[in-house]
């Protein structure tokens, strides 16, 4: 598939609903943001500062949320935490941020981090896989993973594993997984998940967002009647720094030119937070599990997103 090709599902912009900001009680969420931008985001607005903005600021002087910023670059992450944590000053009940070091490229990162958030906090009520790579090229992880597939899914299933019984205690709680779009054209090959024997970044890709809308509804089936519900979803093409890596997968100046067509085509990183904060936050979906979203709405995934057989293996 071409570079113009892999872009062309992504280049329609979607009505957004904006959704009011929710009133918390006092609850712990971790949230998984893509640090390598971070201070970037937060100035434009994107998933993890606009969702942490509105837990750290409720409105009418509600008690905000405690949020913990899982990231891997700790040091950009502290950057944007400090311009949160400014945004709160002098609001009446506001929230907390902090910062805590998690690669999810490295499974004993992945550990490290879950056990250190294991022994700081009594309950987490919201867990937001957010972080992901796109169209990287071909590499691992290093445990030996493909790159996309090891941190977009595995590094995501462990994490939400080790940190399951915990929230399981805290429930009500949710899980939010952020998928793609980009699912609808994956495959999840069990006889080479690691690409090994052809690579295709575009292929990569579509199969780990597959994987996500997967692990979703499997721990949707696994966790009924546990009070914990889940929620996959498609943000939307947002012009953001995710698509970094076109230039050295495809051709030089891929950048340049995605760039422009975001400007035109792309959603704001502000648009793109509103699905987020929907499945997370929104007392509609209380009752809902293992379901897939789209402009805060639901929207039935393909139907490889939703064989259970499959789903069931992947998690095997």
């Amino acid at each position: 598939m071409s570079f113009l090709q892999s872009l062309s599902p992504l280049f329609t912009k979607s009505r957004t609903v904006y959704l009011p900001m929710p009133v918390f009680e006092p609850v712990t969420m971790a949230v998984l943001p893509s640090s390598r931008a971070l201070p970037l985001y937060f100035e434009q607005q994107t998933i993890p500062t606009t969702f942490l903005a509105c837990t750290l600021l409720p409105p009418n002087t509600s008690t905000g949320a405690r949020v913990i910023m899982a990231c891997r670059d700790v040091g950009k992450a502290e950057e944007a935490a400090k311009d949160i944590r400014r945004m709160a000053e002098g609001v009446e009940g506001a929230g907390t941020v902090e910062v805590v070091c998690l690669n999810l490229g490295s499974l004993a990162s992945v550990r490290q981090c879950a056990q250190e958030l294991l022994r700081k906090e009594e309950k987490i009520h919201l867990l937001v896989n957010n972080a992901g790579v796109m169209v990287c090229p071909e590499g691992k992880t290093e445990d030996g993973f493909e790159t996309q597939f090891g941190v977009n899914h595995l590094g995501h299933f462990l994490f939400t594993c080790l940190l399951l019984p915990r929230i399981i205690r805290s429930a009500p709680a949710r899980i939010v997984n952020v998928s793609s779009i980009a699912h609808e054209w994956g495959t999840i090959n069990f006889e080479d998940l690691n690409s090994e024997q052809s690579y295709s970044a575009w292929k990569a890709y579509c199969q780990s967002k597959l994987a996500n809308v997967l692990f979703c509804k499997e721990l949707a089936r696994r966790l009924q009647d546990a009070g914990v519900t889940t929620y996959s979803l498609h943000p939307g093409a947002v012009n953001t720094e995710l698509q970094r890596h076109l230039s050295d997968t495809y051709f030089r100046g891929a950048n340049l030119l995605n760039r422009a067509f975001a400007k035109l085509f792309f959603k704001t990183p502000e648009d793109g937070a509103q699905t987020s904060i929907y499945c997370s936050v929104d007392e509609k979906l209380a009752n809902q599990t293992g379901l897939y979203y789209s402009d805060c709405k639901e929207k039935e995934p393909t139907a490889k997103a939703r064989d259970p057989e499959v789903a069931k293996k992947l998690w095997e």
